[in-house]
């Protein structure tokens, strides 16, 4: 059995700060993650791809943003325990017996939910024979922005993700996005800089309309996509690559059985300390609902604060805390 004062479910840049917060009040931690590397969606969705929207970083990518934060938390020697997942979460007193799938357990007065959306992966193109070019010219995340350069990408998608890569990737690239919509739902600056890039002739945007089918040449190989729109007007575009960014089917995996409320795929919390309905289990960051919240890192950074510090409370019951400023 592993005894901590804290057990950190979930390591993405949410939980990694809430390392750090803990280790900076004296808690020991231990971290498990279901992925095989730290980082959680900023690695494995876009490890590449610019962020700008953390405080006092003007740009950094996925990447960039996990290193930081390893390096930030360093000097607490944190366990991490990779390619597994809590399947069984049973009260013992004052505490809780933590079970992992690979027969690990844990005993800890504080659990912290920092999964993001859960177990994830991303929504696939429906069209038949996609499937084949998946891994080789058909993507649904970027690892690597280098393997586009000078080459005819297809992005299909009208969020965040979709918009933000065309921008990137004009740079070097000769992009083309597919929306089945006519208006897009990402950030407006996201929007106006696309169209921007549109009227200078770096980005062709085609829409309403979706992937019919793909031909391949003599090789095998991606040679170019039929696109389709509502009223069956057909449209072929050459490519050497197609990217899909159509957002996440979250599935919540054991998390369902925890005896948690539950609201739409999200934990229901208090905005006092991120404590959900069971005492000594908090949940931050995307995995968490309340009044008012909003999806982003930084949000999940305060939350992370506010948590860490309900957990001393309950770490160390017969110590007044202390530690109160930056």
């Amino acid at each position: 059995m592993i005894k901590t004062d804290v057990l950190v479910i979930g390591a993405g840049p949410t939980g990694l700060f809430a390392v750090h917060q803990l280790g900076i009040i004296g808690l020991k931690t231990e971290v498990v993650d279901n992925l095989d590397k730290i980082g959680g969606q900023c690695i494995e969705l876009y490890p590449d791809k610019p962020i700008y929207d953390i405080p006092a970083i003007s740009e950094c990518t996925g990447e960039e943003l996990t290193k930081n934060l390893l390096k930030q938390i360093e000097p607490f020697k944190t366990t991490f325990h990779l390619n597994e997942r809590v399947e069984e979460l049973k009260k013992e007193g004052s505490n809780w017996k933590v079970t992992t799938s690979k027969k690990k357990v844990f005993i800890t007065p504080n659990i912290i939910i920092a999964g993001g959306v859960g177990s994830f992966e991303p929504r696939k193109f429906s069209t038949k024979d996609v499937e084949k070019f998946e891994g080789k010219s058909v993507f649904y995340s970027i690892k690597d922005k280098n393997l586009f350069k000078d080459k005819k990408i297809c992005i299909f998608g009208g969020g965040d993700s979709a918009l933000d890569w065309a921008i990137e990737l004009s740079n070097f690239s000769e992009v083309a996005i597919v929306h089945r919509r006519l208006e897009f739902r990402g950030a407006p600056l996201s929007i106006q800089t696309v169209k921007n890039l549109e009227k200078k002739g770096k980005v062709k945007i085609f829409a309403p309309y979706q992937l019919k089918s793909i031909e391949e040449d003599e090789n095998k190989t991606l040679k170019s996509i039929n696109l389709i729109d509502d009223d069956g007007k057909m449209k072929k575009l050459e490519t050497d690559y197609v990217l899909g960014f159509f957002g996440l089917i979250m599935q919540l995996g054991p998390i369902v059985n925890w005896g948690l409320n539950l609201y739409k795929k999200t934990i229901q919390v208090n905005t006092e300390n991120f404590q959900t309905n069971q005492e000594g289990i908090f949940a931050i960051g995307d995995i968490c609902t309340y009044p008012g919240k909003l999806k982003l890192i930084l949000s999940g950074f305060h939350e992370a604060a506010l948590a860490a510090r309900a957990c001393y409370k309950l770490a160390r019951p017969n110590e007044k805390y202390r530690f109160e400023f930056t």
